[in-house]
């Protein structure tokens, strides 16, 4: 608390990010007064995507519907009783949403990352599509990647989209959603994210929620995590 108060004295912000995942969701309460006691400004309750490293280990972090829906319960309630205390942002798991989110606020439209080897990514999984390369930062300024790369521009704005996305009211609001779960899911990262429920393959969505509780129920597979460690080579590495 001594070390919180002296963020704030110096007007630094202090913000918990809380990823959520089927192992930890009945402790939403625990993450809410977690932040409250440290005196954090903003909390994030963030369900873990299935991207990345979390796809690989999707069967193991996947929750239960019910899970999820007494999760928002207890969130929104939050979010009413502690307004101008703390600003509780919830991040639907995208598994069991109606719509996209707008990943990133959409692709290379005001975010990016750089790696540890200085590759510049528009998302945190953008390596996971096949067809795209990414430069690193040095020799290329990133503000030359930023406008000019490739793969930058390949997702940016509207223009890229297929139907449905393309003629959607909701183009400009979601920027059709996750590209790295189009390609992890429909195999086409230029696809409309499975997520929606105007995708053609949306029903897939709900398949993959019953698979991962299928395999999740078998006792071997409970704690069948796959952990990403130097020097391992996976399928998804």
């Amino acid at each position: 608390k001594r070390q919180t108060g002296r963020a704030r004295a110096a007007g630094l912000p202090l913000t918990i990010n809380a990823p959520i995942h089927r192992h930890n969701i009945e402790e939403v309460p625990e993450f809410i007064d977690l932040a409250l006691s440290l005196g954090a400004e903003r909390l994030e309750i963030a369900n873990v995507q299935y991207a990345g490293w979390a796809l690989t280990n999707r069967d193991q972090l996947m929750p239960e519907r019910e899970a999820v829906d007494r999760q928002a319960e207890i969130v929104a309630e939050a979010q009413e009783r502690l307004a101008g205390i703390i600003n509780i942002d919830f991040v639907t798991p995208d598994y069991f949403a109606i719509y996209p989110k707008p990943c990133m606020g959409g692709w290379a439209r005001d975010a990016f990352m750089v790696t540890p080897d200085g590759t510049v990514l528009p998302c945190h999984a953008a390596q996971t599509i096949p067809s795209l390369s990414f430069e690193r930062f040095e020799p290329r300024r990133l503000s030359s990647i930023w406008a000019d790369s490739p793969a930058f521009n390949a997702f940016r704005g509207t223009d890229w989209m297929q139907e449905p996305c393309r003629g959607c009211e909701r183009r400009e609001i979601d920027w059709g959603g996750c590209r790295c779960q189009a390609m992890a899911i429909a195999g086409d990262a230029a696809a409309t994210d499975p997520a929606c429920a105007k995708s053609p393959i949306h029903a897939r969505m709900a398949m993959l929620i019953d698979e991962a509780r299928r395999i999740a129920t078998v006792p071997s597979r409970e704690e069948a995590f796959v952990y990403r460690r130097i020097g391992a080579v996976t399928e998804s590495a």
